[in-house]
């Protein structure tokens, strides 16, 4: 069956991007390679890619920096490729934006599964609403400063959030009326690191209720989606 995808694999190593190239084609995939940073950026300038498997160890730029050049352009999904065990390797990559991790030697069969998994995750990812680029959000009767992350209500009184609230509300601000299932929250909040459990955002948001509804026990604007996630139910404007 023909797949649509198109991925891009850079490695220095010849032999691994024919291998992981040959395999790819033959369930589907588009592939092209790459054997360095600049190939790979000459790639991603001649085509649409929808994912990039990328090896940590190259000559020139690594792929941990190229790695962070992706994630700052956008939301490309990317899978690391290292021959380093090393947990610290591992999680050094995902909070570089990695949105997965193998180890060589790997099974091709592995990667396969991970790459599906990658992007059936991504495609399910509501579309990006404008970036809380003003300096204030407006919902329900919440302001929020964005440049000095301050919650601000009714009475003009600033509510302080901790760093992971600020971003769990905007992610919910920048989406709103989207039901967002947990995997996603932490996706857009924490950066794909590396084990983060769901009970995470369930305490996240318990805490973010607490500051702004008015009954936290019923909630109104941070609503539960029985086997869905959360929601924000509110309408969001810029003044």
């Amino acid at each position: 069956m023909q797949n649509s995808s198109h991925i891009l694999v850079v490695d220095d190593h010849k032999d691994i991007r024919d291998l992981v190239a040959r395999y790819l084609t033959e369930h589907g995939y588009r592939v092209t390679t790459a054997k360095d940073g600049k190939a790979m950026k000459a790639a991603l300038s001649a085509s649409a890619i929808d994912l990039v498997i990328l090896d940590v160890m190259m000559p020139g730029e690594d792929g941990l920096s190229l790695c962070r050049n992706l994630r700052e352009q956008g939301a490309m999904p990317v899978i690391m490729l290292t021959a380093m065990a090393e947990q610290t390797d591992r999680v050094v990559g995902l909070e570089m934006g990695a949105d997965d991790y193998l180890t060589k030697p790997f099974f091709p069969r592995e990667l396969l599964a991970r790459i599906k998994a990658v992007l059936r995750r991504t495609a399910a990812m509501p579309p990006q609403k404008a970036a809380l680029t003003e300096d204030i959000v407006c919902f329900d009767r919440w302001q929020l400063d964005v440049s000095r992350r301050e919650l601000i209500g009714e009475d003009g009184v600033a509510v302080p959030l901790s760093t992971s609230e600020y971003k769990l509300l905007s992610t919910f601000l920048a989406h709103p009326k989207h039901v967002l299932s947990r995997e996603q929250l932490l996706d857009l909040t924490q950066g794909r690191q590396a084990e983060v459990f769901d009970r995470s955002i369930d305490n996240q948001v318990s805490r973010l209720r607490r500051k702004i509804e008015e009954n936290p026990s019923k909630p109104c604007l941070i609503k539960t989606v029985w086997g869905g996630g959360y929601t924000l139910t509110a309408d969001v404007s810029r003044p």
